[in-house]
């Protein structure tokens, strides 16, 4: 083999880590405060430490995780400031980039109709997996959606920044939906917005995506209140 093939290989197994072990942390299965390990981890996922290791750089990266050498790595407290701090730029990105996609929206361009059919579907996936409460999968549609929109705007670095930072706000997010059901009301709010958005009204597909991004509060106090091992007190979210 190649060493360029080995290489490619590992990169493979490294974000393939990285992508369970991220998921694990944003759906709570890892859980604020937990300490993880490679040797635990390498076992579960049937490979070597190289790509855990490799995952737990990544994860390090974006403050979702401590690294302590010789011991593990403790995932992280969920930052109130973090969170504010996230949430404030997806709203300025996802604004532009949804004002954009709506400006540009052509119902006879044959890429705006497989996208519709596309996010159409995704709705009545996003339905079903509220009507079966599982809040997981809902979540993961939820970023679905958002993403195909994104992908309309055009713009890869303004997705890429996105979809990395959006792990703080997921984990609240997904707290939030386990805790109060609000799944219904979200695919509402993306039926509005894709009605605004293919009706090229950039005014109001703005004031639906500034409705729904705000619609989850994130720093509801009985959350806090519940799960007050969870959270790092270290701001306030307005």
């Amino acid at each position: 083999m190649k060493l360029e093939q080995i290489s490619q290989k590992r990169k493979t197994l490294g974000d393939q880590a990285y992508i369970v072990i991220r998921d694990a942390i944003i759906f709570l299965k890892f859980e604020p405060g937990q300490m993880i390990y490679e040797n635990e981890l390498a076992q579960s996922l049937g490979t070597s430490r190289t790509p855990i290791r490799e995952a737990f750089r990544l994860l390090q990266a974006e403050e979702l995780i401590e690294i302590f050498p010789q011991k593990g790595a403790l995932v992280s407290l969920i930052s109130r400031k973090k969170v504010e701090e996230t949430r404030f730029v997806r709203e300025s990105l996802e604004i532009s980039a949804f004002r954009k996609a709506a400006r540009e929206w052509d119902p006879s361009d044959e890429q705006c109709r497989a996208l519709a059919r596309h996010i159409q579907n995704l709705l009545k996936e996003q339905k079903d997996a509220a009507e079966a409460k599982d809040h997981a999968r809902f979540l993961e549609l939820d970023e679905a959606f958002h993403l195909a929109v994104l992908e309309r705007a055009g713009n890869q670095t303004l997705i890429a920044v996105i979809k990395q930072m959006r792990a703080h706000i997921n984990r609240v997010r997904y707290l939030e939906l386990r805790e109060t059901g609000h799944a219904k009301d979200l695919v509402r709010h993306h039926e509005e917005i894709f009605r605004a958005v293919s009706a090229n009204d950039e005014e109001d597909t703005e004031k639906r995506l500034l409705e729904h991004l705000r619609y989850l509060p994130y720093d509801n106090p009985r959350l806090i209140e519940k799960f007050p091992s969870y959270f790092k007190m270290d701001g306030f979210m307005n």
